[in-house]
């Protein structure tokens, strides 16, 4: 039996209002790049965006989405994703674009991607924190991204030897 070799993009969705992300669905945002890949790469584009992709998760509260092309072609939805600049849900428009984050061959290395990604947004965060009581809630956030087989002590132990590397 043959495998399908599939690509997963990791994107952030960028919106204006944090408030209208909530209002974003799974089909909304297929429809979306499918419609972008058709107006970009005409109707080869459409027909290959018709094999296999699917948005695999779409967080409404962070905005990150999952999409999942065959491998062959991945390239051709990464290409439209520029063109996406709104997205039409609900009955509403949404203003906002596609950022890709990572492309990766599994889910897996896209969410350990993604543990990685936030862990260095709070890192940022802990430098813009105003008072100590802010920092603490940043610093328990960051302790909490915790990769499979990795125990909260040996992250510790690393955000400490960041820390020393920092100062």
């Amino acid at each position: 039996m043959v495998r399908w070799k599939s690509r997963y993009l990791l994107c952030e969705v960028n919106v204006s209002e944090r408030s209208s992300l909530l209002l974003l669905d799974e089909r909304a945002i297929a429809a979306e790049v499918k419609a972008a890949v058709a107006r970009t790469h005409g109707d080869y584009g459409a027909a290959i965006c018709g094999i296999r992709f699917a948005v695999k998760y779409l967080n409404a509260h962070t905005g990150i989405v999952f999409l999942r092309f065959p491998k062959r072609s991945y390239r051709l939805l990464w290409s439209a994703l520029p063109f996406i600049t709104s997205v039409e849900t609900r009955g509403q428009t949404i203003p906002c674009f596609l950022n890709c984050l990572h492309v990766g061959g599994t889910i897996r290395t896209c969410q350990k991607f993604l543990i990685q990604y936030n862990k260095r947004q709070l890192h940022r965060m802990l430098l813009t924190c105003k008072n100590q009581e802010e920092e603490e809630e940043v610093r328990k956030a960051i302790l909490s991204c915790i990769l499979p087989g990795r125990s909260r002590q040996e992250l510790k132990e690393e955000s400490e030897s960041e820390e020393d590397e920092e100062d």
